[in-house]
C-alpha cells in the first residue's frame, strides 16, 4: 500500500494530466465552467479520500471521469426535477389545472422570458469529441470579455490544472489576489452568457490571436521573470510550452500557433546557458552553445517549417510568432556568436516592423542594426523611439542604448544611461548586471581611455 503523501502525489500529477479534458466535457453538459470546475475538484477530493485505503486504480483519469460524471448527472437531476415542478407552478399559476407537456421543461429568467429545454438531460453526459470540448474550454478562458490578468490566471487554472497557490507563486502574488481574479473571471463569463462551443469555421481565426497572447504572456514571464530574485522560472515557461502544443494539436492548421510553439522551442532551448553557475544572466554573445538543448531545436524548427508552410499558402502574410521564431531560428542555426545572420535577423524584424509595429521591436531591431550595419546606424533607430511613453519603464531601452553609446566612445553618457536602465531592472540580478556595465563605461568616462561625444 502506498503510503499517503506518495498517494496524494499521484493524485495531483494525475490532476495536472487530466483536469483540462475532465472539465471541458463536464463545461459541454453542465454549460457552466465554473460548475464543472467545482464539479471536477469533488472528484478529485473523492481520490484524495478513497485512493489511500483502496489504492490507486488502474487507470486514474477513467475513475476521475467516471466519478465526476456520476456527480454531474446527479446535479442535472436535481435541476431537471426542481424546473419541472417551477414549470407546474407557473403553469398552474397562469392556468389552474394545466400541466406542462411532452416532459420538456421551462425556467423563468430574471427578465419574465422562459428558456424552454435550457437544462440538459441526464443522458447528455456522453462521450463527445474531447478535442472540441478542449478547445472551447481554451477559447472560453481566453475570452476577449476577460481582462487580461484574468485569462491568465483562469487558463492556467482551468486548462493548465495549476493550484491557485502555484499560480500566484509563479507571478509572485498573493494567492488572495489569484483567486479574486479566478472568482471573477467565472462571473463574467456567466454574466456575459458566454457559449461553450467551438466557433465556427470563419470566426475561429478571429480568436486565436487572444489565445496565443495569453501562451506568450506565460512563457514570457518564465523566459525572463519581470519581478523576484530569478532571472528564469523554468516551470511557468515549461506550463506555457505544454500549453502551446495542446493548441497545436486542437489547431493544426492555424500557422501562428505552430509559431508560438517554434518561438517558445527555440527560446527555451537556451536555458541552461543563460545563467551562470551562481544564477547571474548570461548574455546572449557570452553563451556556451554546447549547452542549448538540441532537442528543443530541432522540435522548434520543424514547427517553424509547419508555420512557414501553413502561412505562405496563398501568398499570406506571416504572422509576429512566426517572425519571431524565424529570428530565433537564426540565432540557433548560428555555430557561434560571430556567425549570426545579422543581415536576415534585421531583414525579418525589418517585416515584424510591418506587421505589428511598436517600440518594442524597434528596440529589437536596434540590436540586429547594431550588428548588422554599426553603432550609428543603431542610435537612428533608437533616436526614433526616445521618448515614447511604452518605453519609460522598460529597463532595456537604456540597457541598449548604453551599449551603442559605449561602442561609440561615448562613455560618460552610457554609464547615465545604464544607470537609468538599473532602475528600471524588475530583478536584483539585472540590476547587478547594469551597475556592473555602468561602472564600467563611467571607468573608462573617468580615465580618459576613449574620448566622450556629446
Amino acid at each position: 500500500m502506498r503510503g499517503a503523501d506518495e498517494v496524494r502525489r499521484t493524485v495531483e500529477a494525475v490532476w495536472r494530466i487530466e483536469s483540462a479534458r475532465l472539465i471541458a466535457g463536464l463545461a459541454r453538459t453542465l454549460r457552466d465552467v465554473g460548475l464543472a470546475e467545482d464539479v471536477a475538484q469533488e472528484a478529485f477530493v473523492a481520490a484524495l479520500e478513497q485512493w489511500p485505503e483502496q489504492g490507486v486504480p488502474d487507470n486514474p483519469g477513467a475513475w476521475l471521469t467516471t466519478v465526476a460524471r456520476r456527480r454531474a448527472v446527479d446535479l442535472v437531476r436535481r435541476e431537471r426535477t426542481r424546473d419541472a415542478k417551477y414549470a407546474r407552478l407557473a403553469a398552474d399559476l397562469v392556468a389552474p389545472g394545466a400541466s406542462t407537456r411532452g416532459g420538456t421543461t421551462a425556467r423563468a429568467t430574471d427578465g419574465g422570458a422562459v428558456l424552454v429545454g435550457s437544462v440538459p438531460a441526464p443522458d447528455a453526459v456522453v462521450e463527445a469529441p474531447v478535442d472540441d470540448d478542449l478547445l472551447a474550454l481554451v477559447l472560453v478562458a481566453c475570452h476577449p470579455v476577460l481582462p487580461r490578468e484574468a485569462r491568465v490566471a483562469l487558463t492556467l487554472r482551468l486548462v493548465g490544472g495549476l493550484t491557485t497557490e502555484e499560480i500566484a507563486r509563479a507571478f509572485l502574488v498573493p494567492s488572495a489576489t489569484v483567486g479574486q481574479r479566478v472568482s471573477r473571471a467565472k462571473r463574467t463569463l456567466a454574466e456575459a452568457r458566454v457559449a461553450f462551443e467551438v466557433p465556427q469555421a470563419d470566426e475561429l481565426p478571429a480568436r486565436v490571436p487572444a489565445v496565443l497572447e495569453v501562451v506568450y504572456v506565460v512563457f514570457t514571464e518564465g523566459y525572463a521573470a519581470t519581478s523576484g530574485d530569478a532571472w528564469v522560472r523554468r516551470d511557468l515557461a515549461e506550463d506555457a510550452m505544454r500549453l502551446g502544443r495542446v493548441l497545436a494539436g486542437l489547431l493544426p492548421t492555424e500557422p501562428e500557433v505552430h509559431g508560438l510553439v517554434a518561438l517558445m522551442e527555440l527560446q527555451a532551448s537556451r536555458f541552461a546557458a543563460r545563467t551562470g553557475p551562481d544564477g547571474e544572466p548570461v548574455l546572449l554573445a557570452d553563451q556556451d552553445r554546447s549547452r542549448w538543448d538540441r532537442l528543443l531545436v530541432r522540435h522548434g524548427l520543424a514547427a517553424l517549417d509547419r508555420a512557414f508552410a501553413l502561412g505562405t499558402r496563398g501568398g499570406k502574410v506571416l504572422g509576429p510568432y512566426t517572425l519571431q521564431a524565424a529570428i530565433a531560428a537564426c540565432h540557433a542555426r548560428a555555430a557561434t556568436f560571430a556567425e549570426t545572420d545579422w543581415e536576415a535577423i534585421v531583414s525579418l524584424y525589418d517585416a515584424l516592423a510591418a506587421v505589428a509595429p511598436s517600440p518594442v521591436v524597434e528596440l529589437n531591431r536596434a540590436v540586429a542594426v547594431l550588428m548588422a550595419d554599426g553603432p550609428e546606424r543603431a542610435l537612428e533607430v533608437l533616436d526614433a523611439v526616445h521618448g515614447d511613453p511604452r518605453l519609460e519603464r522598460h529597463h532595456l531601452y537604456g540597457a541598449v542604448r548604453g551599449d551603442v553609446l559605449s561602442r561609440l566612445g561615448r562613455h560618460a553618457e552610457a554609464s547615465v544611461a545604464l544607470e537609468q536602465a538599473a532602475g528600471l531592472a524588475p530583478t536584483k540580478r539585472e540590476r547587478r548586471l547594469l551597475l556592473g556595465r555602468a561602472a564600467a563605461a563611467s571607468s573608462v568616462a573617468e580615465g580618459g581611455g576613449t574620448a566622450g561625444r556629446t
